[in-house]
């Protein structure tokens, strides 16, 4: 993935005030689904000049539970030509009196390598201690000088789950020259509110008691839900190489100029590589054949090297290192199809499972990941270049459905990224199952499975046949499983499609009543507990569309007979649809079901409604079949 500029410690900045703060002070609202309070922060940014910009941050937050401790810790995330300075932290236990102060000193700076193993400029200086209760409050303010000034964070009140605020500041004072734009997002559904004022020509943002967001069932991402506001300067600088940014068309020059012409360079070596392919048929042929064997010989390893991270390895590197980042394996595909004289965009992406676009009319540096796009007659070819297993031309659910920036010689032209209907993202089940008289059943199943459900079943095909039978065996947890077998497991990485076989038995399927038995119409269905909530506070998202259907043909034993049977059911709501019907035929009977989701963010207001509506469709799955011995 793409350098993620991490400013969380200067997101939870406040100013530095000698004083203690009590828990008790805390008021119930803030403390309600709260592992931290962030009692006090605020950032001042002082821009100076193109390469220049200085942050004084100081925040307090009150650690509820161990759920927060990573959350609070003291971490400074800085590069190769930071200066960091006046570090001072205190630490104060429940009733606000004072434990212990750290210094600079106290600190320890290592690589910042969160990720595993990868190479990088980034560093991070960090405090460890361990709490010895809860709950207690960390102060903490340091200040910092970067060069780079293409990075301004967005100031929102905070950026996950469970934790809440009581105060919150962000002061700029711009001696620079160059002019700040800004843009402030609104909650959508007025969660909370951003307040402005002007003080002495310096503009500052606050915001004050926005509750936690509790981490709940479908809750969408919290930047979908909180109001934040953007900043960036018309001209910037990153490690030395300056640009303007008024426009996508003028970042997307100085990007491609800056950051990809520099390694957009061949070798012979890679020019025998493509020779080598023996390259024939269309243009979607030849992508497809060149991907597949970039695949083939690489894999993805985090590298953060190179103007601030942002600029990919050379080709040549990855070619004979087989391994790079998003960036790196993206250039190194890009600069295979430039041999094949296959025209490809380098194209910069939000991914994230919730889906999150670029605004169209407000040009800043972002996002977190690089994907390629290839235009054809046909259509934009798109491609993931991280993962070994990926199909082509396929993205996941985490980069479908959102906008990204392809980067050109001319500029950035914004493009919208494949969204899969529900038909598209399907699982199809074919299911013979024998009912036996000792309560079990034996089957036997095909499952073939498409779109973002190709991605959720794609983890199956780095695994092992032992390590295949152990996941799908947790993975349907409908069963009581005694044993189950996966087999002609099949990844088409030319048509984004996984197949595979089970053959299984599972214990205590039937009930016997008297001489007769009962089982359930569905044996594989989505068995979540649905509650209704007259209280909630937020919306809720189906992050992505789908289609479940199944086929499932009971053979019931010998001397039985099938004697009573559900009614066919039909439920339509606002959020899907369900379907299902029964056959008898012969001793066997025939039950086929269809469930489609669509895709949706919701008013809090409507979530008791899908609540009833799976409901209705989990009681279908369970209504009852009687089978009986022949009289």
């Amino acid at each position: 993935m793409m350098k993620i500029w991490c400013l969380g410690a200067l997101s939870m900045a406040s100013l530095y005030y000698a004083q203690n703060y009590p828990v008790s002070s805390i008021s119930d609202v803030l403390k309600k689904n709260a592992s931290a309070v962030i009692r006090n922060e605020s950032t001042v940014l002082e821009i100076n000049k193109i390469d220049e910009i200085v942050y004084h941050n100081s925040s307090a937050i009150t650690v509820i539970n161990k759920d927060a401790v990573g959350f609070s810790t003291p971490k400074i995330y800085y590069d190769k030509g930071n200066s960091i300075s006046n570090i001072k932290v205190t630490l104060y236990d429940e009733k606000g009196n004072k434990v212990k102060s750290f210094s600079k000193s106290d600190f320890n700076d290592i690589a910042a390598n969160s990720q595993g193993s990868f190479y990088s400029d980034n560093r991070m200086m960090y405090l460890s201690f361990t709490p010895t209760s809860f709950p207690y409050t960390i102060e903490f303010s340091y200040d910092q000088k970067d060069q780079n000034t293409v990075f301004i964070p967005d100031f929102t009140p905070y950026h996950d789950f469970n934790i809440s605020l009581e105060k919150s500041s962000f002061k700029i004072i711009n001696k620079s020259g160059i002019n700040l734009r800004s843009k402030v997002y609104d909650s959508p559904f007025k969660f909370a509110a951003v307040n402005l004022a002007d003080e002495n020509g310096a503009k500052v943002y606050s915001y004050q008691n926005i509750p936690a967001i509790d981490n709940e069932d479908m809750v969408p991402n919290p930047q979908k839900i909180l109001p934040k506001v953007s900043f960036s300067l018309d001209q910037f600088s990153l490690v030395g190489k300056k640009g303007n940014i008024t426009t996508w068309k003028d970042f997307g020059l100085w990007y491609y100029n800056n950051l990809l012409t520099p390694v957009s360079v061949s070798t012979p070596q890679i020019k025998s590589e493509v020779a080598a392919l023996n390259l024939s048929g269309s243009t979607e042929e030849k992508v497809k054949k060149i991907y597949q064997y970039m695949q083939s010989k690489t894999r993805y390893v985090f590298v953060a090297l190179g103007i601030g991270g942002w600029q990919p390895m050379m080709p040549d590197e990855v070619q004979k290192k087989g391994y790079g980042d998003c960036k790196g394996l993206t250039n190194y595909m890009k600069t295979l199809l430039d041999e094949a004289g296959i025209k490809s965009y380098y194209a910069i992406i939000n991914s994230n499972s919730s889906p999150v676009s670029f605004d169209t009319e407000f040009p800043k540096m972002g996002g977190n990941h690089v994907i390629l796009v290839i235009p054809t007659e046909k259509g934009n070819i798109w491609l993931e270049n991280t993962s070994q297993e990926i199909a082509y031309n396929h993205l996941s659910y985490s980069t479908t459905d959102r906008n990204a920036l392809a980067v050109k010689p001319t500029g950035i032209e914004i493009l919208e990224t494949p969204s899969y209907s529900s038909e598209q993202n399907k699982e199809k089940q074919i299911l013979n199952i024998r009912i036996n008289p000792d309560n079990t059943i034996s089957g036997k199943g095909k499952f073939s499975y498409t779109g973002n459900q190709y991605d959720f079943n794609l983890s199956y095909a780095s695994l092992g046949q032992q390590d295949k039978n152990s996941a799908v065996k947790n993975a349907i947890s409908t069963l009581h499983l005694e044993n189950v077998e996966m087999s002609n497991f099949k990844n088409n990485r030319d048509l984004a499609t996984i197949d595979f076989d089970l053959n299984f038995k599972a214990v205590n399927y039937s009930k016997m009543v008297g001489s007769s038995y009962i089982f359930r119409a569905v044996p594989i269905y989505t068995n979540a507990a649905f509650h209704k909530d007259e209280n909630r506070n937020l919306p809720f998202e189906n992050r992505f569309a789908y289609q479940d259907e199944y086929e499932i043909i009971y053979e019931v034993p010998k001397d039985y007979i099938i004697e009573e049977i559900p009614n066919n059911g039909n439920i339509t709501s606002d959020f899907g649809n369900y379907k299902i019907s029964y056959e008898k035929k012969d001793d066997k009977l025939i039950v086929k079901r269809l469930f489609e989701m669509k895709k949706g963010l919701y008013s809090k207001e409507k979530y008791n409604d899908y609540i009833n509506f799976r409901k209705k469709v989990l009681n279908a799955d369970n209504a009852k079949i009687l089978i009986s011995k022949k009289s």
